[in-house]
């Protein structure tokens, strides 16, 4: 009786292990762009659980805003970034809108482009 080996040639493990390498390369370029959109959505959900956030000018929710995304070390989220509108219930509708480019290999840039709203109102968030 004879016996076949099994198992992964040493080219197809190289093959592999550049896939993997790979993958993993442009997972550390883009996590910090996905992290920062987090802390933009966790700002933006503070502001609109804070019932007092409606009642402020635009220039002061920006303020806090800005103040929150410090914290975070967010650097992509310009002040032009942020608008402000009537909202239908009532508020604030509060958008942020940005682009964020990372260099990937040589010439190559990968994109992100991130839009996240929130409505401030009286209320606080409810």
């Amino acid at each position: 009786m004879r016996r076949h080996q099994q198992g992964l040639t040493l080219m197809s493990f190289i093959i592999v292990l550049a896939v993997v390498g790979f993958a993993a390369f442009v997972g550390m370029k883009l996590f910090p762009m996905y992290q920062e959109y987090f802390a933009v959505k966790t700002a933006m959900k503070e502001l609109a659980a804070d019932p007092s956030a409606a009642t402020r000018t635009p220039a002061q929710i920006k303020d806090q805003f800005f103040r929150k995304l410090y914290i975070n070390y967010s650097d992509n989220v310009k002040p032009a970034d942020v608008t402000f509108e009537r909202a239908s219930s009532g508020g604030i509708l509060m958008t942020v809108d940005y682009e964020v480019r990372r260099s990937l290999i040589g010439n190559l840039d990968v994109v992100g482009k991130f839009n996240s709203s929130e409505t401030l109102s009286n209320r606080g968030g409810e």
